[in-house]
């Protein structure tokens, strides 16, 4: 089990509220600045192809001015691949895209689109960025990544997130199920998606992940508590978890 469970703040949403009036405020940079001030320990955008939060000015600024890892989510399209080999960010997170969702809904069919997959991860790695899959926590995904050339995966969390009682416990099992087939194949696993404060510690717990990426959760307390107190409530429980289930 590792000793610190790495915490990602995703910031798109600083930029969905930025747009809905349009100008500068609020900055998502600052944001970012705030949230590796309250403990996260890297920084996550996803430029979608529809630029509807984060824009390619972001992309520019964060990776300029971070001084922690930036993560940028992408689709695994001719167009990212050629941003994303320009910025040269620390790592890429390859999700599916489609236009009319609200939100990215599950994982990659990494196993379905292989050959495709393949030349989108030898790309960025050629370009010296950490590649990590999005998916659902299915060991034939996981393999795929594998036989992709990917060192990461991030387990998707958002069925665990929205189900309740047995089924969330059954969510769960899958989570740490496929977290140590994902680390016995040589995979870094990370994990993600709808997780908050009710819901981080059981999956924070799972000692084969190494990083959870947690946004629209955080940028929605930060209304309540300010986003630097919602970043350390967060890491606070997370760390919790982690000592717990280590003793």
């Amino acid at each position: 089990m590792a000793d610190r469970l790495r915490l990602g703040v995703n910031i798109d949403h600083v930029a969905t509220l930025r747009n809905a009036r349009g100008g500068a405020h609020p900055d998502p940079m600052r944001a970012a600045q705030l949230a590796v001030a309250a403990g996260a320990d890297g920084i996550t955008a996803h430029l979608r192809e529809d630029r509807r939060h984060i824009r390619d000015a972001d992309m520019e600024r964060l990776k300029a001015e971070l001084r922690v890892p930036l993560n940028f989510e992408m689709a695994a399209t001719a167009e990212m691949v050629a941003i994303a080999t320009r910025l040269r960010p620390h790592a890429a997170c390859l999700v599916p895209e489609r236009r009319e969702e609200r939100t990215t809904e599950g994982g990659l069919d990494v196993a379905g689109n292989l050959p495709a997959l393949c030349d989108v991860v030898a790309a960025l790695t050629a370009a010296g960025i950490r590649v990590s899959l999005f998916v659902e926590p299915d060991p034939r995904q996981l393999d795929a990544a594998v036989a992709a050339g990917a060192p990461v995966v991030e387990l998707h969390t958002g069925t665990y997130c929205e189900a309740e009682g047995e089924a969330r416990r059954r969510e769960l099992d899958r989570l740490a199920a496929a977290a140590r087939h994902g680390a016995s194949i040589g995979l870094e696993v990370h994990a993600g998606h709808g997780l908050g404060f009710a819901t981080v510690g059981p999956v924070a717990a799972i000692p084969q992940l190494a990083e959870l990426n947690i946004g629209h959760f955080l940028i929605g307390e930060a209304v309540f508590l300010g986003l630097a107190e919602a970043v350390r409530q967060m890491r606070r429980l997370i760390d919790a978890a982690r000592a717990s289930a280590a003793a």
